[in-house]
């Protein structure tokens, strides 16, 4: 009998489903795993997980008849996908359902960023206004340079909402995009060079790993800004958080981090920053798509052995 097994905790509404519907087995903690794979691994045909657990090679290992991972969430880099490919193994994720949310949140982190909202409410909070000073004047973001690095989904989602702030818009990724009209750099760093604000809409994974390195954050320069809503490990934190706090950068609006939760202790302090708990598809509809989602591939894979959003690297 083909068990399904989730990996990692995942979204109560999304747990319960497995529960309920598909009697899962729940990976145990680490010290109870080699026990419960010995027994349960050669039964295990598809497992459900999320973008921060994951199946490792070595759990690959332990479910021989593994078919399907079946991901919760668009980022999928916490997954060996390299083994998967090896043995056969599908995976999907969930695109195009929180494109909008995160798109959304990219714009008004930038706004946050530029025009320090969050910083004035803790000024207001704080007694600073009432107390008779004058709150600092901040920057424009209409008409200013907008550079996307990772054209996808997400990125053009992003794109098209600069648009309405009459913002000139530029990309990387790993090729051109047929059928825009937004101007295409080789390189991150040409991209960032040519950029007021540089927003990372790429995917994770160990190909985007330090994609933004320190010459591309140095050549973003002392006026430019960046927004990360991608993935912690695609930035050169330690060469971030030393050029904010040097004035190497004018700011950034970060809603993820390399090691999560932890967010480097010298960020807290700078109000230039602004600093989210990776939540930018965090709402109630999204979540419902993503669930949605999840569970109807998982119940395609079960009915048909298809996966209805394959990931690219695997789709057949």
């Amino acid at each position: 009998m083909t068990r399904v097994l989730q990996v990692g905790a995942l979204k109560p509404a999304l747990a319960e489903a497995l529960a309920s519907s598909y009697d899962a087995l729940v990976l145990p903690a680490p010290h109870e795993q080699a026990a419960f794979l010995t027994e349960h691994g050669p039964s295990i045909g598809v497992v459900v997980t999320s973008g921060r657990f994951g199946v490792d090679r070595a759990l690959l290992d332990a479910l021989p008849e593994l078919g399907a991972i079946v991901n919760f969430g668009v980022g999928y880099d916490s997954t060996d996908v390299a083994a998967a490919v090896e043995r056969g193994v599908v995976i999907s994720n969930t695109p195009d359902v929180l494109t909008d949310c995160v798109a959304d949140t990219a714009l008004g982190l930038t706004i946050d960023t530029l025009r320090g909202l969050a910083a004035a409410d803790r000024y207001v909070r704080s007694g600073g206004w009432e107390s008779g000073g004058d709150y600092p004047l901040t920057r424009r973001v209409t008409g200013r340079r907008v550079g996307i690095l990772g054209l996808g989904r997400i990125g053009q989602a992003i794109a098209t909402r600069f648009e309405g702030f009459a913002c000139p818009i530029g990309y990387h990724s790993r090729r051109e995009v047929p059928g825009t009209s937004y101007r295409y750099h080789a390189t991150p760093r040409d991209l960032a060079a040519a950029s007021d604000i540089l927003v990372v809409a790429t995917s994770g994974g160990p190909a985007s790993n330090g994609l933004v390195d320190r010459s591309v954050l140095e050549a973003l320069g002392t006026e430019g800004y960046l927004i990360n809503i991608a993935r912690g490990s695609v930035v050169d934190e330690d060469a971030l958080v030393e050029l904010l706090r040097d004035g190497g950068l004018a700011g950034a609006g970060l809603d993820v981090f390399a090691k999560e939760p932890r967010v480097p202790e010298e960020l807290l302090a700078l109000d230039n920053v602004v600093l989210l708990p990776h939540l930018a598809s965090g709402t109630v509809e999204t979540r419902a798509d993503m669930t949605r989602l999840t569970l109807d591939n998982l119940a395609a894979w079960l009915r048909d052995g298809r996966l209805l959003t394959p990931i690219p690297e695997v789709r057949g």
